[in-house]
């Protein structure tokens, strides 16, 4: 690979030499000392894999103009890449760098049912299960409108779902996405460059050059002559890396979870609530993103604020809806939400198995080998437990908080502590066992108010 990329304009490929690292396996290793911000090498335009690359080919871009609607980027990348490795001539070049990719890949989709249930509660163990339903229907659908269409371009023998699975792993793990001034992205691999591997301990040293096409590495820190060169993938969490690269990192401080707030359409008031928080910069299903450093963002209670305002607080709300909800609503309103988010998070907490402690001795006594994949997803629901028990500590805290004032001012017990039904106020009442979010005098309230609640029941739904 290395003599055909230096044929082609590559430029510093000889000061490198690809190794195997005890940490990293295969990687890219220095032959003499780089300062920081130095070139390191270049990849000419010509010899990337992009769309247009694809589209430009004269066996295999006409059929991929014709397909419309357009491939989406990554199908069209797959199916280049799959199609040159199942040339017999012609292709030389690019086989040499598909012979250099790797045969197989750890993606959490190649993760056995056992190794995926140790992150069992996670979102990766959630998004993976959905993934594998998806990349199903995907394959059969590229089948349908491409492959069985030119079958003497995709021989079905060589476009096998496995083919198509590995593939699309080599474009999740190795293409990079750069921004244009335009504002228009390119995604793309890039031969040799696709061997760096990732640390968070470089800064972010791969550029695009637009009006060129190419491709270069800068030094990311001070490199001596046999260190392993690395890129940094961005602030990328486990669940990411896990998912897309097939590896985790003990300890990422750029761990999160993907809270998703979701309200039914048919749930009281739901226009005007809408009308609130697109003006508020959410949406009615919503994903907010919690991380160790901002475990409750301020999004997440704008947004429930919103979804537990009554008629005359939207009223009220309507007339500056520009900063909706932004503060506390009411002291019953903020009461409302701070409660059913600790027992919302509490419940998403407990789907987790192994729990937190349970996993962190697992991983003490060495039960899962480390890089295994089951090693991996330990450190995935490690990650995320440790995120939500930040979140529901810091919600509680504000829950504390509001309870004490309310001790002080008695604004709280006065407006909280009454029966959805028949408004009566009482020191003990009965929770929705569902939604948490109302409570009742009694049974026969309860069951009275039920047709009424339903909807709002249905919801308010927080889930992973």
């Amino acid at each position: 690979m290395e003599s055909w990329l230096k044929r082609s304009g590559a430029s510093g490929l000889h000061n490198l030499e690809l190794a195997d690292f005890p940490d990293t396996g295969r990687g890219v290793k220095t032959l003499r000392r780089f300062k920081q911000g130095e070139n390191i090498f270049t990849i000419p335009h010509s010899v990337l894999w992009t769309v247009k690359h694809a589209n430009d080919d004269p066996l295999l871009g006409p059929v991929l103009l014709s397909v419309q609607p357009s491939l989406s980027i990554d199908d069209t990348l797959i199916t280049y890449i799959l199609f040159v490795r199942s040339r017999t001539s012609g292709y030389d070049d690019r086989q040499s760098h598909i012979a250099a990719l790797p045969t197989s890949y750890s993606s959490s989709i190649f993760f056995s049912e056992k190794e995926l249930n140790v992150c069992s509660g996670s979102s990766l163990h959630a998004t993976t299960k959905h993934l594998i339903q998806q990349i199903e229907l995907d394959y059969k659908e590229l089948v349908a409108r491409l492959f069985d269409r030119h079958q003497d371009l995709f021989p079905r023998n060589k476009f096998t779902i496995d083919d198509y699975k590995w593939a699309l792993c080599t474009v999740w793990s190795r293409a990079m996405d750069f921004r244009l001034h335009d504002g228009a992205s390119i995604r793309l691999l890039a031969p040799f460059a696709d061997m760096l591997n990732h640390t968070a301990d470089v800064v972010q040293c791969h550029t695009y050059d637009p009006s060129s096409g190419n491709l270069s590495v800068l030094a990311g820190k001070i490199y001596d002559t046999g260190d392993q060169v690395f890129i940094n993938y961005g602030p990328v969490s486990n669940n990411r890396l896990c998912r897309l690269y097939g590896f985790a990192i003990p300890d990422n401080r750029n761990d999160s979870y993907d809270l998703v707030l979701a309200t039914h359409h048919m749930a009281p008031f739901f226009m005007q609530k809408e009308k609130l928080w697109v003006s508020s910069g959410l949406e009615a299903n919503t994903t907010i993103t919690l991380t160790l450093a901002e475990p409750l963002p301020d999004s997440v209670l704008r947004y429930l604020r919103i979804q537990r305002l009554d008629a005359a607080e939207i009223a009220a709300m309507l007339s500056h809806e520009n900063d909706a909800a932004s503060k506390m609503v009411s002291h019953s309103n903020e009461y409302e939400i701070l409660t059913f988010l600790v027992q919302a998070i509490s419940g998403l907490l407990n789907s987790f198995e192994p729990p937190l402690e349970k996993l962190e001795m697992q991983l003490a006594e060495g039960l899962y080998t480390a890089g295994s994949n089951s090693w991996s997803a330990a450190h995935v629901s490690l990650g995320e437990q440790r995120v939500l028990r930040s979140t529901k500590t810091k919600a509680q805290s504000f829950l504390t908080t509001l309870e004490s004032r309310n001790g002080e001012t008695g604004d709280l017990s006065s407006a909280s502590a009454q029966c959805a039904k028949c408004k009566q106020k009482a020191a003990q009442l009965m929770r929705c066992g569902r939604c948490k979010g109302v409570q009742y005098c009694g049974r026969p309230c309860q069951v009275a108010h039920y047709k009424e609640h339903k909807s709002f029941c249905q919801a308010a739904s927080i889930r992973a």
